[in-house]
């Protein structure tokens, strides 16, 4: 197969697009820092999945059903990806929407969109999977009855 063809339209997958708000249930504003720049002039890719990090798991946590010092039950990524759209940069305020895409037993897809303060698609948007362990086993556990409840919030 030649590189065209390979390369061919018909063959690609539809690149992806920003999204709207209204994608999205739940929301954080997260200020940029003066180091979340590169020598660009702009975030820095690895930013991002500090950003969704910090989106979900602030959100379980003023819920209530994400103890990240006792808690017997922890998420452990197993997937993550990102797609760029329009740059972001110090100094701005990044709102940070989420929403569950999938929910399994012991497993959650976040889907995660990063806007620009007051626009109306996404600068960015993404994924991660946690599956859900026993903080000492590291074996998958059913997420607990108050979890899903939360998550299912999120759908």
């Amino acid at each position: 197969m030649s590189e065209t063809t390979a390369a061919s339209p018909a063959l690609s997958p539809a690149r992806p697009a920003p999204l709207p708000r209204s994608h999205y249930r739940a929301w954080r504003s997260i200020t940029t820092r003066w180091m979340d720049n590169d020598v660009y002039g702009h975030v820095n890719n690895v930013v991002y999945y500090s950003w969704f990090d910090t989106a979900v798991n602030a959100h379980l946590i003023e819920r209530g059903v994400l103890d990240i010092e006792r808690g017997a039950v922890i998420g452990l990524v197993v997937q993550t990806q990102c797609n760029y759209f329009a740059p972001l940069a110090f100094p701005q305020t990044i709102e940070a929407g989420i929403r569950v895409g999938r929910l399994g037993a012991t497993s959650v897809r976040y889907e995660v969109g990063l806007f620009a303060e007051g626009e109306p698609l996404s600068a960015a948007h993404g994924h991660f999977v946690h599956v859900y362990v026993d903080r000492e086993t590291r074996r998958p556990v059913p997420l607990p009855p108050s979890f899903q409840h939360v998550l299912e919030s999120l759908q």
